[in-house]
């Protein structure tokens, strides 16, 4: 490896560190209270180092949310195979959940830590609207597909509501684990076997009740995808 190359690795190690550093302060202590030389403290720089990487605490916090978004996309979309709209979107609710449980400190940062948002989508490395890069177009996808297949009751027409109801209900099983856990108040039961009643529930409650015999109707074209997706920058 030539010195060049060795930089290079360098450079993004310490990037790597600082973006790890920062998630876990914003996620522990919040955004407003995290500043640039708390997160150099916490990785044993200067805060000069951090300058070379970030022109400031936004910047950092844009940089995490796409390569978090990022990741949390990667893992639905392997559910892209799955043909039955109605079993994808089960699918999907699970992988957020098990996203959530998995990767705390991303999830606590991207769903449960109250900061500024961006001010267009042209501010994120990934494209909005795109399911490859989007886990809510992907979700909003799905449901719509369901919708054209005549799977749910009329009463769930509007994709726009329906995936944000579905996102909503495993939302809440994540977040309500992820902040109340070690309080013995409650016999909290595991949250993987919640999440996936309340999928259940929530599908019996939105499904026609003779959605498996009903005609399909062809699927809504699914979003372009003009590119394979690409990594964030760290």
């Amino acid at each position: 490896m030539g010195t060049r190359e060795r930089r290079e690795r360098e450079r993004e190690e310490v990037k790597t560190k600082i973006l790890d550093a920062a998630r876990e302060l914003f996620a522990s202590a919040g955004y407003e209270a995290t500043t640039l030389r708390r997160i150099a403290e916490r990785i044993e720089y200067s805060p000069t180092a951090i300058y070379l990487h970030f022109p400031d605490k936004e910047a950092v916090l844009r940089a995490l949310c796409d390569l978090d978004f990022y990741s949390l996309a990667v893992e639905l979309r392997q559910m892209a195979e799955i043909a039955d709209p109605l079993a994808r979107l089960r699918a999907i609710a699970m992988g957020y959940v098990e996203f959530g449980l998995t990767h705390p400190n991303h999830y606590r940062l991207m769903f449960m830590t109250p900061h500024p948002a961006m001010k267009s989508a042209s501010e994120s490395e990934l494209e909005h609207g795109n399911p490859e890069e989007d886990a809510y177009a992907f979700l909003r996808w799905t449901v719509e597909q369901s919708i054209a297949e005549g799977r749910l009751r009329p009463e769930y027409a509007d994709s726009e509501a329906t995936a944000q109801i579905a996102w909503a209900a495993v939302h809440g099983v994540v977040s309500l684990f992820l902040a109340k856990q070690n309080d013995d108040w409650v016999a909290w039961q595991p949250p993987r076997t919640l999440a996936a009643l309340m999928v259940e529930a929530i599908l019996h409650g939105m499904v026609q009740p003779d959605a498996g015999s009903r005609r399909r109707v062809a699927k809504p074209a699914r979003p372009r995808q003009p590119h394979r997706p690409r990594r964030p920058r760290r």
